[in-house]
């Protein structure tokens, strides 16, 4: 029991502390697990974040989720998943509420642009960070950047880039052999 709510503990502060989303929250995420609690390894969370993201959803949730089901099983995966979604929906439900009373308000718009600026740092840092220890080849290199591409500019959704990624590293996996 302890240690589901020591999941629970954790991911409920990583909820509560992160503005901006499940990518901003994986600096936050990575900290906790790989380097205050040592639940998992920079290669372990690497994968985590890998497979988080491949999935449909929220990735924050994503990575709770394949945290908690690997510290504690399916009870750890449920304990990790709520601790990580409570905050968002108590700060939500307070915030319909005072806002609904406030209405439009000039103060309130200028937090939130603030709020999606500091947001798009938290992701960028996540982002470099990640691709340290991930882009090792330049083939890989260039994936990346073919990918940033794609989605930025082409306004492609992330299933081409993944896809073309995966037959293109197929193919470079069969000529190495």
């Amino acid at each position: 029991m302890k240690e589901y709510l020591g999941l629970f503990a954790s991911f409920f502060k990583i909820g509560l502390f992160t503005i901006g989303g499940g990518m901003a929250m994986l600096p936050l995420i990575q900290h906790t697990v790989v380097d205050r609690k040592k639940w998992m390894t920079e290669g372990e969370m690497t994968d985590c974040i890998a497979v988080s993201q491949a999935l449909p959803g929220v990735i924050a949730i994503n990575a709770a989720t394949y945290i908690g089901k690997k510290r504690k099983g399916l009870g750890g995966a449920f304990s990790a998943s709520l601790g990580v979604v409570m905050p968002s929906f108590i700060i939500i439900i307070l915030a319909v509420i005072l806002l609904g009373a406030l209405g439009p308000n000039r103060y309130v718009e200028g937090a939130f642009t603030a709020v999606k600026a500091s947001s798009a740092g938290l992701i960028l840092y996540a982002g470099i960070r990640l691709s340290r220890r991930v882009i090792l080849r330049k083939l890989d290199g260039f994936l990346a950047l073919g990918s940033l591409i794609a989605v930025t500019f082409l306004n492609l959704t992330a299933f081409w880039p993944i896809l073309a990624a995966g037959v293109i590293g197929f193919i470079a996996g069969r000529i190495k052999k």
